[in-house]
């Protein structure tokens, strides 16, 4: 097994305007308003927004990268108030742009006066945003707000979208000038599994730093968190999820929310990383996530994290076996035993995660397929023996990638039950540069024939 600990270079060079408040102003919401779509939860309850969440802006032909940060100063969650305030001065240290974000119906609070000393010892650019002025008729006095000595705030709903418009202009002016389109990923993948399987680990060590927090605490992370990185001169998109719960334990919103985005997330990848931790037996909701990707029909690696713990205890053959009987339903999908700790074999997950992508993304001729399809049904022909009438292969092909989808005609797809579907399907893997991805295989009567 390599040990591969080489520093991942992210390379952004976008201008970055990070998004600070205290808990309860409307970050959030002001970030889902800017990026045009729901990424970050949003809740009445303060602290739910840990991690930095960020997503590519454009307005016209000028590109900036938007942060959304936990609020400053929650006290409800001592075990991370400190992770998540060491998030925020890293989005500041980052940014070249900071919108400080207060709230116009209440006022000015002590927290804000507390973050407002931070930012002025930082000498960023600040633009002040007075945000829940949601009815203009109420006139709000922003004029107390300049007491922190950042002009004239912007009044802005982001609720409502009032005022978006002229807070994007104020942002572009403030901005250096970059029409440079951003690298569009080579891949996307999707880092899901149970709670504390060492996601987020595994996103940092690929990252190179501290991207999203790491904490034995479960439920740690809450929202997909997209992570853009560049490997060898190419950029890839890691999208590290929430841990999913069993749906008898969901009893609050926000872990019900993390758990749709945990799904959405395996939906936008092209790649899934199943990670498991090898000192653990495999949950539950690690079997509903595998049956998940296999419905959406997702290349996937069954990453076996925190090997270290497992080896001299756990034999790999063993393992592989267990694995296979806990996750019947993909047996076509490799295993990577890593430590996402110390960085054994992560970077090796990922060159893995892009031959199966490049495995998705295959074509082939109609020709080669016939061919193998021949051999298969002159090797084991479809059981005919309860049959009124012989079940016949006409042809088939290839209509779409992404999954690999093959059409096949016959004279009745009732003589083609699922068994022997799956009985083609890995010989078309076993013959076919297909060996360690999901297919989609439709049986249809053929064009111009009645079924016999």
């Amino acid at each position: 097994m390599t040990v591969r600990k080489r520093k991942v270079v992210v390379t952004m060079s976008l201008p970055v305007v990070a998004i600070v408040g205290r808990p309860n102003v409307g970050k959030s919401t002001m970030f889902n308003r800017l990026a045009g779509r729901m990424i970050s939860i949003v809740d009445d309850r303060p602290g739910i927004t840990r991690d930095r969440l960020m997503n590519i802006c454009q307005v016209d032909q000028q590109y900036f990268e938007l942060v959304d940060t936990g609020g400053f100063g929650v006290e409800e969650f001592d075990v991370l108030s400190e992770e998540v305030e060491k998030q925020i001065r890293f989005a500041i240290e980052k940014a070249d742009l900071l919108l400080f974000v207060v709230d116009a119906q209440s006022g000015i609070m002590p927290l804000d006066e507390k973050l407002a000393k931070i930012i002025r010892t930082q000498e960023k650019p600040v633009l002040l945003v007075a945000n829940k002025a949601d009815n203009p008729s109420l006139g709000y006095d922003a004029s107390i707000f300049l007491r922190f000595g950042f002009g004239d705030p912007v009044i802005f709903s982001a609720l409502h979208a009032l005022g978006k418009d002229f807070l994007l202009d104020q942002i572009i002016k403030r901005l250096p000038r970059v029409e440079t389109v951003p690298p569009k990923p080579v891949m996307k993948f999707a880092i899901v599994g149970a709670r504390n399987v060492g996601k987020s680990t595994f996103i940092n060590t690929l990252a190179g730093e501290e991207r999203v927090i790491v904490s034995e605490m479960p439920g740690t992370t809450r929202d997909a968190i997209d992570v853009r990185f560049e490997i060898e001169g190419k950029t890839f998109l890691a999208i590290d999820t929430a841990g999913v719960m069993k749906k008898g334990k969901i009893k609050e919103n926000v872990d019900f929310y993390s758990s749709v985005r945990a799904e959405r997330s395996i939906r936008r990848a092209d790649v899934v990383l199943l990670l498991i931790d090898a000192s653990e037996n495999i949950a539950h909701v690690t079997k509903r996530l595998a049956g998940y990707v296999v419905e959406e029909f997702k290349p996937c690696i069954i990453v076996v994290n925190k090997w270290d713990l497992a080896q001299g205890k756990a034999d790999i053959e063993d393992y592989q076996k267990y694995i296979g009987k806990i996750l019947p339903g993909m047996p076509f999908a490799p295993i990577s035993l890593t430590c996402a700790m110390d960085g054994t074999n992560v970077r090796a997950t990922i060159k893995l995660a892009e031959k199966l992508y490049e495995q998705a993304k295959t074509r082939v001729s109609t020709s080669e397929l016939n061919k193998a399809i021949e051999y298969i049904r002159s090797n084991r022909p479809p059981n005919s023996s309860h049959l009124k009438s012989y079940p016949k292969f006409y042809y088939a092909t290839q209509i779409d990638t992404c999954p690999p989808t093959i059409v096949m005609f016959v004279n009745n797809p009732d003589f083609f039950g699922q068994e022997y579907q799956r009985y083609v399907m890995n010989r078309i893997r076993e013959l076919l540069p297909f060996k360690e991805i999901p297919l989609r295989l439709l049986i249809r009567t053929s064009p111009g024939r009645e079924k016999t």
